[in-house]
């Protein structure tokens, strides 16, 4: 009886040491499980990745094609109008008034020389060019007369404003007193003027003395006379007597 028990003892050790044993181990085991799991969880498989990564290059690639299939439909687009229409100038040019509409015809003339394409020409001497823009000259001169001619044909003188008559001023005639008869044919007149003030409408007396001409010494002093104004005959005559009014008493 007691061997058996021994038996059973030894038998049963073994059995109870074998779970305690693969305790630990199977505890490891599920740690090192559920850390895979958490793994496997926070990042995806490497199907999921490379499908993943095949779908954002797939997004990204038709945005980056866009744009250029954009740019090659934009130049089509702006060559299909002109093929339509003949190659006509947009409306906007068309529309738009152009500056060479404000220059002077002359300048406006040499901007169209200067634009015509220009062929080079066979090479000439300095006594050929000379030859050749006199001939040039002469041409363009022949040209001018032309145009000039046609235009006096064209045109008819007109009427026009009859010219004005020429009314000459009547000559000032003043009557004054004889003072001095000294001079030989020169007699000097007072002239007496009388005027009413403008403003203060008061009567201002003033004289004033001229030389007048007596070609037959026929005043003397004192006389009453009439004198006209005339060409200038010395430095100082500007008048000449007309007729003796009153002989002095």
């Amino acid at each position: 009886m007691a061997d058996e028990e021994k038996k059973d003892v030894v038998e049963e050790t073994p059995q109870d040491e074998a779970p305690q044993d693969a305790g630990p181990v199977a505890e490891e085991d599920t740690s090192s499980s559920q850390a895979a799991g958490e793994e496997s969880a926070s990042t995806p498989p490497a199907s999921e990745e490379s499908e993943a990564e095949a779908s954002d290059d797939s997004g990204d690639e038709p945005a980056a094609a866009a744009p250029a299939e954009e740019a090659e439909e934009a130049p089509a687009a702006e060559e299909a109008p002109a093929d339509d229409e003949g190659d006509a100038p947009p409306a906007a040019e068309q529309d738009s008034p152009s500056e060479d509409d404000d220059m002077p015809w002359k300048t406006k003339r040499r901007l169209e020389r200067s634009r015509r394409p220009h062929e080079a020409g066979p090479q000439l001497s300095v006594e050929e060019r000379a030859a050749k823009r006199g001939e040039v000259r002469k041409s363009s001169a022949a040209m001018r007369r032309k145009t000039r001619a046609a235009a006096k044909s064209k045109h008819s003188a007109g009427t026009g404003t009859p010219p004005a008559e020429r009314e000459g001023n009547e000559a000032k005639v003043r009557q004054g007193i004889v003072v001095s008869d000294k001079g030989e044919k020169t007699i000097t007149v007072k002239i007496d003027i009388v005027r009413r003030h403008p403003t203060y409408e008061k009567v201002i007396r003033r004289s004033r003395t001229l030389h007048a001409h007596d070609e037959g010494n026929e005043a003397g002093a004192g006389d009453v006379v009439r004198v006209v104004e005339t060409r200038p005959i010395s430095k100082t005559k500007r008048w000449r007597l007309v007729e003796v009014v009153e002989k002095a008493k």
